[in-house]
């Protein structure tokens, strides 16, 4: 009979795994359209987020390190995917906007996504899917709360 500790363990070391294979799986779903999985987010998130967003912002709602995607969205720009423009509302701040390609892409994106992703969660029931959910959020939240406690003992 397996511990706790060892179903916590093997949990643990799924979601390496299975992040990894998820990576390049979508990686794979992103080639077909000229792009990595990287990039396909913040073609997405820039359309989701009303097509005008700040690289911050857009940082944010990738979860990611304003200075992580610097490169992405460098890449996008050469792409002809996103181009960047001054903020009406601050001229010392950037904005990204999705070119008529880009926002075309998105659209195309948004739709190949829903049959990515059915492919792949194809014969769980959906109460599975929830609970799954369910315990992703209490892991990211315990997540946080332990680096946030780690953090302020080394300040």
């Amino acid at each position: 009979m397996e511990t706790y500790d060892q179903t916590l363990m093997a949990l643990t070391m799924a979601l390496t795994q299975v992040s990894r294979s998820y990576k390049s799986a979508a990686d794979k779903f992103a080639a077909g359209y000229e792009l990595s999985q990287a990039t396909v987010w913040p073609v997405i998130m820039i359309a989701r987020l009303g097509g005008c967003v700040r690289p911050g912002q857009l940082a944010d709602a990738l979860g990611l390190e304003p200075s992580s995607i610097v490169r992405l969205i460098d890449h996008l720009v050469d792409a002809g995917l996103v181009k960047r423009s001054e903020d009406a509302s601050d001229r010392r701040a950037r904005a990204l906007r999705l070119t008529s390609e880009g926002k075309r892409r998105a659209v195309q994106l948004e739709k190949a996504l829903v049959i990515f992703r059915r492919e792949l969660f194809q014969g769980m029931p959906e109460s599975d899917v929830k609970a799954c959910l369910r315990v992703l959020h209490s892991l990211g939240a315990a997540v946080d709360g332990y680096e946030a406690r780690a953090n302020a003992k080394g300040a």
